[in-house]
């Protein structure tokens, strides 16, 4: 069908102009915090924003086609490698670890593909698991390979990001942690806070001390992600005292 001739006005038409893109709610990692003595950053109250967290997930990967999970295991391909922790010197060869790619759904209420890399004797294990998280829509705010760079940067205290293999110290401590074996797991840390004595990490998810405050990401010790991690054998670090590590899961017990 063709339009007829476009209509006409004989006052001035106003050049078309584009409105400026929304500010983000809150830029992850943009405000670096006053550090303590022992170089972690300081402890603040959380943010308005992020007191109930519900940052959209920028997409690193295609979403999963129709919405369904999927969940790939392969060798770590070599700029995979590259631009995560790994080095030389870590306690695991760079052929035991495997790369993941795995459905989840966002706070924004969309799926989102992620990665992640682990031990490959828990590979396929760990698939299972997130198969179990997604048909739960457990929400997932973040899930990609940590960089080189995030181990040195300044802490701030913001970071929701969900992985595995990092290649560190156990925190305060100088023996590997289990995620330098690609062992353990965190999921949603600004949800899920580490705290031992005064040291909350991040350092601004101190409204999620408040458990009895139920929020999406929270994990409990009755929920999927508990129920799903307990069923191949790994242990929730939220049961520890000292500290109590509630976005951990691990296959080691540490």
């Amino acid at each position: 069908m063709t339009s007829g001739p476009a209509e006409t006005s004989s006052a001035a038409t106003a050049p078309a102009t584009s409105a400026p893109p929304p500010a983000p709610v809150w830029q992850v990692g943009a405000k670096p915090l006053p550090l303590r003595g022992d170089g972690f950053g300081q402890i603040l109250p959380t943010p308005p924003v992020l007191a109930n967290r519900s940052l959209p997930t920028a997409d690193l990967l295609p979403p999963p086609a129709g919405n369904r999970f999927a969940g790939t295991v392969n060798p770590v391909p070599a700029d995979v490698l590259a631009r995560s922790t790994w080095q030389a010197g870590c306690p695991v060869a760079a052929g035991e670890l495997r790369y993941l790619t795995l459905s989840f759904w966002g706070f924004d209420g969309r799926a989102h593909t992620g990665e992640m890399l682990v031990n490959a004797s828990v590979a396929h294990a760990v698939v299972t698991v997130f198969g179990q998280l997604f048909a739960a829509r457990f929400p997932i705010e973040e899930m990609r390979v940590t960089a080189p760079a995030e181990l040195t940067a300044p802490p701030t205290g913001d970071g929701n990001n969900t992985n595995a293999f990092v290649c560190r110290p156990a925190r305060g401590q100088t023996n590997w942690s289990a995620h330098a074996y690609g062992l353990a797991i965190d999921v949603d840390p600004f949800c899920n806070p580490y705290t031992k004595g005064d040291l909350v990490l991040p350092e601004l998810s101190s409204a999620y001390l408040d458990r009895g405050n139920r929020r999406p990401g929270m994990i409990t010790p009755r929920d999927p992600t508990v129920a799903a991690f307990s069923a191949i054998g790994w242990t929730w670090g939220g049961t520890w005292t000292t500290p109590t590590d509630r976005m951990h899961f691990s296959s080691t017990g540490r």
